[in-house]
């Protein structure tokens, strides 16, 4: 049984074998409907319980047909349907319950201490599905996205441009991992994780952190940002975008970038703000393909957890 927290938390071999692991699944599948399962069903008479305390459009619909494809069942909650969303019991009995009524269970919450907790008290493996501290299943897609598009990732630089907010705090711990130069644009205020950073330099990660998006953009392979007020952001709306509002990714931007770059939003987008239309439509975007690739890459997550 594994769990599915942090990138830091697995090997580099791991990692590299759940890349792997999804792109072979993803070309054997080829057009095959996307309700149809695979023909080997690993995840047949398994279940796998998903609990939403922030709401979701590609994390629900992406692990849902990433389990049917499996050959498994899903259970969706969202917060205010259980009583531990509505904080009638607690995380520990809630876990023991749930490892009597699953074999796998998926959360998407505010609290990273949350999945944290919930690990404890499990049977079960347990993937995060997104916290304030990281996205790992998004990172995981959008290498796989990188890798389908500009192959091997090691050695490429990616750019990030914005918020350093938990989709950069895990790029940070997959750029140690997989051996690529990352670098991070963004206002002194608005930082990634001091913690993940303090890591990943004492364990040489090729890291630049910036707040100058131009020489973060300079010859990048892979421009990134995402959305400046995430869900739950306490900070002041207003303040924040004018802060951030030199960071957005735009045509002149782009430019500092390698001509055959490519451009990559983790969804959903703000346009006009943190990206304009202009780049979000253009030849160098592969957002829908990013998307797409999430249930590939949580396919082979969930292969792996429950080995």
């Amino acid at each position: 049984m594994n769990n599915f927290l942090n990138i830091s938390d697995l090997s580099k071999e791991e990692l590299r074998s759940i890349i792997d692991g999804a792109k072979q699944r993803k070309s054997e599948r080829g057009e095959k409907p996307h309700s149809q399962s695979d023909s080997d069903q690993p995840l047949q008479g398994k279940t796998m319980i998903m609990i939403f305390e922030k709401t979701s459009t590609r994390t629900r619909i992406s692990f849902d047909l990433a389990v049917k494809q499996l050959g498994g069942s899903s259970i969706i909650l969202n917060q205010d349907e259980i009583h531990y969303g509505k904080g009638d019991e607690s995380i520990k009995d809630t876990a023991k319950v749930l490892s009597q009524y699953a074999d796998i269970l998926m959360i998407r919450t505010d609290s990273h201490k949350i999945v944290d907790e919930f690990k404890k008290y499990l049977d079960i493996p347990i993937i995060n599905g997104l916290t304030n501290k990281g996205h790992p299943c998004q990172v995981m897609a959008d290498i796989l996205t990188f890798e389908e598009l500009k192959g091997d990732i090691k050695g490429k630089t990616i750019s990030w441009i914005g918020d350093g907010n938990n989709v950069a705090n895990s790029f940070i711990e997959a750029a140690e991992k997989f051996k690529f130069k990352l670098k991070i644009a963004c206002p002194k205020k608005y930082q990634p994780d001091k913690n993940i950073v303090k890591s990943a330099k004492k364990n040489k990660c090729d890291l630049l952190i910036t707040d100058n998006p131009y020489k973060a953009a300079e010859d990048s392979d892979c421009i990134m940002t995402d959305k400046w007020i995430s869900m739950g952001d306490k900070d002041d709306k207003k303040k924040k975008k004018k802060i951030l509002k030199k960071y957005q990714v735009n045509k002149k931007l782009m430019k500092c970038a390698k001509s055959d770059s490519i451009f990559m939003h983790c969804l959903p987008a703000s346009r006009e703000e943190e990206v304009t239309s202009e780049i979000m439509d253009g030849k160098q975007s592969v957002v829908w393909l990013q998307a797409f690739n999430r249930i590939h890459a949580q396919k082979s997550i969930i292969e792996w957890c429950i080995k």
